[in-house]
C-alpha cells in the first residue's frame, strides 16, 4: 500500500529540451535562492529608506518644546549614524529631503553683531569669552550631516547634473537642482556672520570642502567671498563676524595661485586685502590677513614695495595694539621684498619705525626695537643702511636720554651696540652730526633769547625817555 505524504515536495521542472540531470536541478535551486535573497535585500533597503525619510521629515520641522527639542536631537544623531554606516549611495529623492532639512535648520535670521568698539579682542588672549548659541547642540549635528553628504557624494549628484538618459528623454529639471547651487553657497556664506565661533568654524570647513571638490564653482565662490569683504570694508560700520574665517579660506586659495600672478589677483590684494588694515577691529583677524598678504609677497617680491607703502598710509594714530601688529607684519614683508622695491620705501619705512622707537607706549617701542633680533631682517636692511642711519641713530640717542621705561632703554642700548659693530665709523659720524645739530639748536635758542632781551631793554629805555 502506498504511503501518503501530507507535505508533498515539489521538484522544479527543467527547461524544455533539457534532460533531468543533477546539475540542472542544482542550477534551478540556486537561481531560486538568489531571487529570494534579492527580494529580501530590496525589502530591507526600502524599509530603511522609509525609516530615514520619516526621520528627515521630523527633523525638518522646527521644535519649540524642550521635550521635542531633545527628541529632535536624538533623531538627528540617529540620522547621522545611518548616513555614516550606509554602504550604498544616497538616492536623489533622499538627498532632496536631506538638503531641505539642512536648509530649514541652518538658513535662519541671525542677530546683528555687537558694535565695532565692543568686539575688539586681543589676538594673544587665550581665554576669550565668545557668544555661544543655545541652538548649537542640534545645529552641530546638522553641520556634520551636511559635511558627510558632501564628502560621500560625487560632484554630479551634488550639483544635480543631468545624466545622458535624462537629456535624451527631456524629463525636465533634475531633483538635484536644489542641492548645492549658487543660492545655497550664498546662504552658507551668510552664516559666517554668526556670533558663535563654533558655527563659523563649521561653515569654514564646509565652504573649504565645497571649494576643493566642486571646481566649477571656484570662480563664483571667490567672487562671493570678495563681495562679503568689500561690504564689510565700505558699506558697514565694521559690525560683522567671520572675516577671519573667510580670510583663512583665502589664505589656502592664495597659496595655490600660480606664478606669475594674474591681474585680478593683484587687484584683490590692493583693493581688498590692504584696505582691511584700516578698521579698528583689525586685531581680531590680523593673523589671517597678514598670512594672505605675505603669500602675495612671497610669490612676487615686487609687490612688497606696494604693500609697505599702502600699509604706511593706514597707520593708526592712537591705537598701540594695531601698531604692534603692523610692525610685526612689516618685519615679515621686508624679509621677502625685492631689493629695488625696498630702496623705494626705505626712508618712509624707517621714518615710521623710528617714530615707534620713540613712542611713549612701551609696548610699541619694544616691538620696534625687537625687529633687530630678526637675522633675515638685519641682513636685508644692512645692505643699504647709510640712508636711514642718521634717523635711526638720533632715535636711539633720544631714547637713551629721555625714555621713561628702563626696559626700553636697555633694549635701545643693545641695538646701539649692534649698530656700532655693524658700522662703527658711520655711527660715530652720525653722533658728530647729532652733536652739531644740537649745538646749532642751542645757539639759535640763545640768540633768540638775547634778541628778545635787547628788544625788551630798548622798549624800557624808550619808555623812560619818553616824557
Amino acid at each position: 500500500m502506498a504511503v501518503q505524504r501530507n507535505s508533498p515536495i515539489t521538484t522544479p521542472k527543467p527547461p524544455a529540451g533539457k534532460s533531468m540531470t543533477l546539475q540542472v536541478l542544482f542550477s534551478l535551486d540556486s537561481e531560486g535562492c538568489t531571487t529570494k535573497n534579492d527580494d529580501k535585500k530590496t525589502q530591507s533597503l526600502d524599509s530603511k529608506n522609509d525609516e530615514m525619510h520619516s526621520i528627515i521629515v521630523y527633523c525638518t520641522q522646527s521644535r519649540l518644546d524642550d521635550q521635542e527639542y531633545a527628541l529632535k536631537r536624538l533623531k538627528l544623531t540617529q540620522l547621522l549614524s545611518m548616513i555614516k554606516t550606509s554602504i550604498t549611495p544616497i538616492s536623489d529623492e533622499t538627498l532632496k529631503l536631506l538638503f531641505k532639512m539642512v536648509a530649514s535648520n541652518l538658513f535662519r535670521p541671525l542677530p546683528l553683531p555687537a558694535p565695532a568698539g565692543s568686539s575688539i579682542i586681543s589676538p594673544e588672549d587665550d581665554d576669550v569669552i565668545t557668544t555661544h548659541s543655545t541652538a548649537w547642540p542640534h545645529i552641530q549635528i546638522v553641520y556634520d550631516i551636511l559635511l558627510r553628504m558632501i564628502t560621500k557624494q560625487d560632484v554630479k549628484s551634488l550639483r544635480g547634473d543631468l545624466n545622458c538618459e535624462s537629456k535624451v528623454q527631456n524629463k525636465g529639471p533634475p531633483l538635484g537642482e536644489q542641492f548645492i547651487n549658487r543660492n545655497f553657497i550664498i546662504n552658507l556664506l551668510t552664516l559666517f556672520n554668526s556670533e558663535d565661533s563654533r558655527e563659523r568654524d563649521a561653515v569654514k570647513n564646509i565652504v573649504h570642502r565645497i571649494y576643493s571638490k566642486i571646481t566649477s564653482y571656484r570662480s563664483f565662490m571667490r567672487k562671493a567671498m570678495t563681495e562679503v569683504l568689500l561690504h564689510f570694508i565700505y558699506e558697514t560700520d565694521h559690525r560683522q563676524n567671520g572675516i577671519g574665517e573667510i580670510l583663512e579660506i583665502w589664505g589656502s586659495i592664495i597659496n595655490g595661485f600660480t606664478i606669475p600672478l594674474k591681474d585680478e589677483h593683484k587687484v584683490f590684494l590692493t583693493k581688498v586685502l590692504i584696505p582691511l588694515h584700516k578698521p579698528k577691529i583689525m586685531t581680531v583677524y590680523h593673523r589671517q590677513l597678514a598670512y594672505c598678504v605675505s603669500q602675495f609677497v612671497q610669490k612676487e617680491a615686487e609687490l612688497g614695495g606696494v604693500v609697505i607703502g599702502k600699509i604706511l598710509r593706514y597707520w593708526p594714530v592712537s591705537n598701540s595694539q594695531k601698531e604692534v601688529l603692523l610692525i610685526g607684519e612689516l618685519e615679515e614683508i621686508v624679509e621677502y621684498i625685492d631689493h629695488r622695491q625696498y630702496l623705494n620705501v626705505a626712508i618712509s619705512l624707517w621714518t615710521q619705525i623710528t617714530k615707534c622707537i620713540k613712542s611713549n607706549n612701551s609696548q610699541v617701542a619694544e616691538r620696534a626695537l625687537y625687529v633687530w633680533n630678526n637675522e633675515q631682517f638685519v641682513k636685508v636692511v644692512s645692505q643699504d643702511i647709510e640712508k636711514v642711519f642718521p634717523v635711526l641713530v638720533e632715535a636711539l640717542e633720544k631714547n637713551l636720554k629721555r625714555h621713561w621705561s628702563k626696559n626700553v632703554q636697555q633694549l635701545t642700548q643693545n641695538v646701539k651696540l649692534l649698530l656700532q659693530e655693524l658700522e662703527p665709523v658711520l655711527y660715530n659720524t652720525c653722533l658728530e652730526g647729532i652733536a652739531k645739530r644740537e649745538f646749532m639748536a642751542r645757539l639759535k635758542e640763545f640768540a633768540r633769547r638775547k634778541r628778545w632781551e635787547r628788544i625788551e631793554l630798548l622798549a624800557a629805555v624808550n619808555k623812560c625817555v619818553t616824557p
